[in-house]
């Protein structure tokens, strides 16, 4: 993925939708692929910094893409980074609700990391953000994608994942087990990965060059930014363990990485939800701003 090219877009507007408390919203589309990706993209309403506004690319988690849509689901997140003075760029990926493309799911396709790099590069383009101050925050399977466009590209300052599926492959193969509901969707065709890389590559005993070659932990030495984490200690999605573990090995490397653990929390974080955001803002306002 390193040498493929990511050249985004013009970010382009397809109308405005009602305004938040100090920022406007708007549903917007830019191209990935030359696909046409949708996202909600906001844009603060005060004076403009004379170097412009850190912008932030939000990742969300897993939603089953025929139940996805634009406006819905992470609004409080979006609204607290909105309105503390960041252009956000929350994508839909592809083949979500407008989105152009199949949705392919995340693991055992690059589609949607493909689109989170040209979300990168089309939010530099914007007239009103610094490029110099791109940040990513990523949900579950965002978290997965942020941390691997964070060691592809060099154009993320920072990043803040909650509750990620940041761990090895052979660790998501072995030590994934979801004890929460979990439904497949029919338009989400990305789920049989590990059987069909098994049946290709051999097992990560048989063939530990490929699994490590494609698992972001093993190139964390390349981060392009620091890293902030949260999780929950009663997440029944996503195992507490990967946050543990990257943050360990992200400071092997000599990066650094923070992790907060929040008591019996869930994968949402939801108990605890003002603290995590209090944290995010206050991380990003310390490398972006």
């Amino acid at each position: 993925m390193r040498a493929g090219e990511y050249p985004g877009s013009e970010i382009y507007i397809e109308r405005e939708l009602d305004r938040g408390l100090n920022y406007r919203r708007y549903y917007a589309y830019y191209y990935s692929d030359e696909l046409k990706i949708f996202g909600l993209l906001t844009i603060p309403e005060s004076p403009m910094p004379s170097i412009g506004w850190p912008a932030i690319v939000f990742n969300h988690g897993y939603i089953p893409p025929d139940d996805y849509r634009t406006t819905e689901r992470y609004i409080n997140y979006v609204d607290r980074l909105a309105t503390s003075g960041y252009i956000v760029f929350r994508i839909d990926y592809r083949g979500h609700d407008r989105s152009e493309g199949e949705a392919r799911g995340a693991y055992g396709d690059p589609g949607y990391e493909i689109d989170v790099l040209n979300a990168i590069a089309s939010i530099k383009k914007h007239p009103s953000v610094n490029p110099d101050r791109i940040g990513l925050w990523g949900h579950s399977m965002g978290g997965y994608l942020s941390l691997r466009a964070m060691v592809i590209t060099k154009d993320v300052r920072a990043g803040v994942i909650w509750a990620g599926v940041v761990a090895s492959y052979p660790e998501m193969l072995y030590n994934w087990r979801r004890t929460g509901p979990f439904t497949a969707s029919p338009s989400s065709r990305g789920g049989g990965w590990r059987d069909a890389w098994i049946t290709e590559y051999g097992t990560p005993e048989q063939n530990p060059e490929f699994w490590n070659s494609v698992s972001a932990t093993n190139y964390l030495g390349d981060l392009s930014g620091p890293l902030q984490l949260h999780h929950g200690t009663a997440d029944k999605d996503v195992p507490l363990e990967f946050s543990i573990r990257l943050a360990e090995l992200a400071r092997f490397a000599g990066k650094p990485a923070d992790l907060y653990t929040y008591e019996g929390d869930n994968h949402n974080i939801s108990k605890y939800f003002s603290l995590a955001m209090d944290r995010t803002i206050t991380f990003y306002d310390d490398y972006l701003k």
